[in-house]
């Protein structure tokens, strides 16, 4: 008898080592006919763009140490504007959305959650600074009016809009909101006003809940919905409007601005002519500033640049003193930066330069001549010579003119004789002693005299065959079917027009100027220029705008003085109504 075996073994693993399959393309002569001598730079299966590669612990690391400095580099640039004694303040619009909601309340609640008491002016912007944070920010409390709220938004660096728990905001409010959300605007918050006068106290959350859904409709990126009367949520909006970076407007940061903290008019004014000299003090923003190109002043208009002096504040009363003592020495203020040859003019449009016109060619006030046909780019359809007329005979009697020709409709030349042709002049035209020809004799109408009896005068009469409802319920329906289907028609190719059968294509469609594409389309000014106004030369032509913006670009905000420095300007020319007109432009 077999002796039973000591115990049961499974087999190590399952895989089975098959002989890998070895593709077309992996053979030696498909590799030779793809390479044809060619020597790859990659090994097979290797990633090719840097940001597939697989990079070691150390190059992660690296890589992002290198992405936080050039992200540190961006933000202090963007906030250096803000640092120091003479850094730019930090502007905040608060624009009341309801009736009942007070700026000039909510901006006091504002400043006293970071135990800062600064007396209010009667009307105005209110610069509190910020000592917690070393900020300066200046308040421009605002009513429930569109224009004012408008153009403080324009230079705002926060945006604050007051809700009130009671009243809804309304069809103004939301005007408001989308004529300033229209022009642009940077970082946005919003409060409640009084929501402790609500009661009771457990609704608030349900009010604070509704008043997030309506301002996120606008907004979806606002997190949160601020109550003015807690004293930690007015210090965290505090904290928000010292520390967080402005996002900015692109059309605002694209050039040189100036929010105007004071003017002052010249002492010497040329009350003979009407004009004088004013003096803005602010710090510059955006791009740098330089003292050639014009500046346009709020509502006042657009100005040239006299000067551009240094206004900086002193940082100690040691430095103070010193500058106090240089100054008084010196008598002279630190210029910055004047204008050159270069300096732009106020004139509207550009020099007038005498061109001269080709002799040859028509004259400029002349019109042209009429189109050849309906001009779409570069082709005239509808033309005469695309056979749109009749074609002229080809045989004619000898010596027949153009206008003579016009009034055969066929082959006329078997209809003259011999003797026409003698009275044919040099030129081609008909002798007018000769015999009338074959077409210019009356025509004589002889009828035969009637046999029958002729019908009476008075027509005669007919049945009326008055139709019975339904196939006037009949036609009307078809009648109406009919429009619908036009009707459906011209919806589904709204720029197709029919055109009566007597109607010429070129008459109807002469006064309209067809192109294929607004954008790709060549546009000849040639055809227009008998029709231009006195002064269109004298415009400005741009034949590639890119490249002349990037220029002018490059030109007028390239150098100068460099954003947060503050500075006064000097402007010439100033009209004195201006003075008693407005107090102070906001901005510039």
């Amino acid at each position: 008898m077999r002796s039973l075996p000591d115990g049961h073994h499974h087999r190590s693993t399952t895989k089975v080592s098959h002989k890998p399959f070895k593709s077309r393309h992996s053979t030696k002569g498909v590799i030779k006919e793809l390479t044809k001598g060619k020597i790859e730079r990659h090994e097979k299966g290797s990633r090719k763009t840097p940001h597939q590669q697989v990079m070691s612990k150390i190059d992660r690391r690296n890589q992002a140490k290198q992405l936080r400095q050039v992200k540190h580099r961006e933000n202090a640039k963007a906030t250096s504007v803000f640092t120091g004694p003479s850094g730019a303040p930090r502007i905040v619009a608060v624009v009341p959305l309801c009736e009942n909601c007070d700026a000039n309340a909510a901006i006091r609640k504002l400043s006293q959650s970071v135990d800062s008491d600064v007396e209010m002016p009667g009307e105005g912007p209110w610069k509190v600074r910020i000592d917690r944070f070393g900020q300066s920010i200046l308040y421009i409390p605002l009513k429930r009016e569109l224009i004012p709220a408008v153009n403080a938004c324009r230079v705002a660096d926060f945006v604050v809009f007051l809700l009130s728990p009671g009243k809804e905001a309304g069809e103004e409010g939301e005007q408001l909101i989308r004529a300033i959300e229209s022009q642009g605007i940077s970082n946005v918050l919003t409060m409640v006003q009084d929501l402790d006068s609500v009661h009771p106290a457990k609704k608030q959350p349900q009010i604070i809940g509704s008043l997030k859904s309506y301002i996120t409709h606008f907004f979806p990126t606002l997190e949160k919905v601020h109550s003015l009367d807690s004293g930690r949520e007015c210090a965290n909006v505090i904290r928000s409007l010292s520390t967080t970076t402005p996002k900015g407007i692109v059309w605002r940061e694209d050039r040189s601005w100036m929010f105007v903290e004071g003017v002052q008019w010249s002492e010497t004014l040329n009350e003979s002519h009407g004009y004088a000299g004013v003096s803005l003090t602010g710090v510059v923003r955006g791009k740098g500033m330089k003292a050639n190109r014009l500046i346009q002043v709020g509502d006042w208009g657009y100005f040239q640049i006299e000067k551009i002096t240094d206004a900086s504040l002193p940082t100690s009363k040691k430095r103070k003193a010193e500058e106090m003592t240089l100054d008084a020495e010196d008598g002279d203020i630190k210029i910055l930066e004047t204008p050159d040859e270069d300096q732009d003019d106020l004139d509207e449009l550009a020099p007038y330069e005498e061109t001269m016109h080709d002799v040859g060619g028509a004259p400029i006030s002349e019109a042209p001549s009429e189109r050849k046909g309906v001009l779409l780019d570069d082709h005239h359809y509808y033309s005469d010579e695309d056979g749109s007329m009749p074609p002229q005979p080809k045989k004619l009697p000898k010596g027949t003119s153009a206008y003579q020709s016009a009034w055969f409709l066929g082959d006329m030349s078997d209809t003259y004789s011999s003797d026409d042709e003698n009275h044919i002049d040099e030129e081609g035209d008909l002798s007018m002693e000769s015999p009338p020809l074959v077409q210019d004799e009356p025509m004589t109408t002889t009828q035969p005299e009637p046999t029958e009896a002729t019908p009476s005068e008075y027509p005669q009469s007919e049945a009326f065959n008055d139709p019975s409802l339904l196939d006037e319920a009949n036609e009307l329906e078809a009648y109406r079917t009919s429009r619908k289907v036009s009707a459906a028609e011209d919806r589904e190719y709204p720029d197709e027009i029919e055109l009566h059968p007597n109607v010429l294509a070129r008459e109807r469609l002469s006064r309209y100027r067809g192109l294929r594409s607004l954008k790709t389309s060549p546009w000849d000014t040639t055809e227009d220029k008998p029709h231009e106004p006195q002064d269109y030369d004298r415009l400005l032509r741009i034949p590639d705008y890119r490249s002349a913006r990037k220029h002018a670009a490059n030109e007028a905000l390239v150098g100068g003085i460099a954003p947060g420095l503050r500075v006064t300007i000097h402007l010439r020319n100033v009209p004195l109504s201006l003075r008693h007109q407005h107090q102070a432009p906001s901005s510039s």
